[in-house]
């Protein structure tokens, strides 16, 4: 009998009033593991209800103690990271310790937002004018929402949420119907660590529990992780109702290989990053781009042993390199990219469609995938994937493989690997990309700087955590200041000047 997973409002779990129901699966198995209540437009407006009421109370509290329950939510990660990775493996499928490395890279933001007291200092001027001083200072905006995907149900939450309280504000979380009761985990975990009812609300649902969020006239802001097309529709439809908006799209990140490169390092570092979570990572590269053909043969004969050889088996297995993908959909949706890619021309070296694990064979799996020969009208090439499949696109020069990055609509994330630093240095400056690795494949910023991408990648003005998520979550307010002391009498009808 699979488990009723509830909302999360005012401090309770909730039944959905809604009668709509979506059942969750175990990626490895097929079988289904769970029963989703999807919120209803109602179960929204409750959640906000909750969220606006806590709001004056959290606001005004000192930002040290905010920061002292965000203190206290990250030991309680620490001591129970794999208790949070059983549960992401087992809706999601990814290997247990890539589990544990989402939750790693979540606890570091909820570390530096532990650091609000600092982060929300303002500035102050002494006599802008004569006896006049002037301040600033950061105020949060109200009730936020936070929608998220599937493909990390710790991370990209923690992405959000330990910002967006440290500066004051209530928090709404909308995420994924595949993976949900990580969420949850995380909502009690948070009232256990002191957090006062209403603060963190969490709703589960599918479009209609978004729409209600994203134009509901007392939530302030809205951040999304998400396909293209959906951050697109988000960021318009937020906007349009007056709402602060980021939203995260889709990515095709390249990896440049130049002659130079340490080929052993290169080919290691691209099986961890297109392989590695079975792709389902909006950082993974899908494209590498060798330049030249020596180099390109090079690359395939060292690298396609390896992709033939990787390990794949349920995420619960420590031997596994690589577990299955989140859905029967989503594996329906691979293939049929291997098979459009194999039809427009491309050389399929390691063909992944047919792997079978023993005593799985109703899970999700399909194995590593290599396409040679790659150009860049093929759908593989232009279309995002999100699936163990990478792409080889040859290319004459360096100077043919950054114009190729800088002509796609995405603009995520890219690499170079080489030994010439003249060469690092102008691919840093010059590729229009948000996140650039050199001789890094998969270069998502630490919590204290911010993530996000450019082009059709980033809809709205801020990426996420760091300064950049501070800046979002609060507006600023200058404060003017005069005493009467001294003060000539007198109305003024002229412009203020300070003279």
């Amino acid at each position: 009998m699979s488990a009723t997973i509830l909302n999360f409002i005012n401090g309770k779990v909730v039944q959905s009033r809604g009668a709509r129901t979506s059942p969750v699966f175990n990626p490895a198995t097929g079988e289904q593991s769970g029963t989703l209540g999807l919120a209803s437009a109602e179960d929204v407006r409750s959640a906000v209800v909750a969220a606006r009421a806590a709001f004056p109370a959290w606001a005004d509290t000192p930002p040290l103690r905010r920061a002292r329950i965000l203190n206290r939510f990250l030991r309680l990660l620490e001591d129970r990271i794999d208790e949070l990775a059983q549960i992401i493996t087992a809706e999601h499928g990814k290997i247990l310790s890539d589990a544990k490395g989402e939750i790693q890279r979540g606890m570091e933001v909820v570390e530096f937002a532990t650091g609000a007291p600092h982060l929300l200092k303002g500035e102050i001027t002494e006599n802008v004018g004569t006896r006049v001083d002037s301040h600033s200072l950061r105020q949060p905006l109200g009730v936020v929402a936070g929608i998220t995907p599937f493909n990390f149900p710790v991370m990209v939450p923690m992405w959000m949420f330990p910002v967006a309280l440290a500066c004051g504000n209530t928090f709404v979380l909308k995420p994924s119907e595949r993976d949900p009761s990580a969420s949850l985990i995380l909502a009690k975990w948070l009232e256990e660590a002191g957090l006062p009812r209403g603060v963190f609300n969490v709703v589960h649902g599918d479009k209609e529990a978004v729409d209600a969020l994203i134009t509901h006239p007392d939530v302030a802001a809205v951040s999304f992780v998400g396909s293209t097309p959906i951050a697109r529709y988000i960021y318009e439809t937020a906007t349009r109702h007056d709402k602060r908006c980021q939203a995260l799209g889709g990515a095709k990140n390249h990896m440049i290989i130049m002659p130079d490169a340490n080929m052993d390092q290169a080919v290691d570092a691209l099986m961890g990053a297109a392989y590695g979570s079975a792709g389902e990572r909006c950082m993974a590269i899908s494209v590498a781009v060798p330049i030249g053909d020596t180099t390109a043969e090079s690359l395939i004969q060292k690298l396609a042993p390896k992709v033939r050889a990787l390990n794949i088996g349920p995420g619960s297995d420590p031997d596994a390199e690589m577990g299955p993908l989140v859905t029967k959909q989503h594996l329906d949706k691979v293939r049929a990219y291997i098979d459009a890619g194999a039809a427009e021309g491309a050389i399929l070296v390691v063909d992944g469609r047919e792997f079978k694990r023993q005593g799985y064979e109703n899970g999700n799996f399909i194995g590593g995938t290599l396409f040679d020969r790659v150009t860049t009208d093929m759908k593989i090439y232009r279309e995002e994937i999100f699936g163990p499949v990478l792409a080889i696109v040859r290319a004459n020069s360096y100077d043919d493989a950054a114009g190729m990055i800088n002509k796609h609509e995405f603009g995520n994330g890219t690499a170079i690997f080489t030994r010439d630093g003249d060469a690092a240095r102008e691919f840093a400056h010059q590729i229009q990309v948000g996140m650039v690795g050199i001789n890094v494949p998969i270069p998502v910023p630490m919590a204290f700087h911010s993530f996000g991408g450019w082009k059709a990648s980033l809809f709205g003005d801020h990426h996420m955590h760091g300064s950049e998520g501070v800046r979002f979550y609060t507006k600023l307010k200058t404060i003017t200041t005069r005493w009467p002391t001294g003060i000539r009498a007198g109305a003024e009808f002229v412009m203020p000047t300070m003279s």
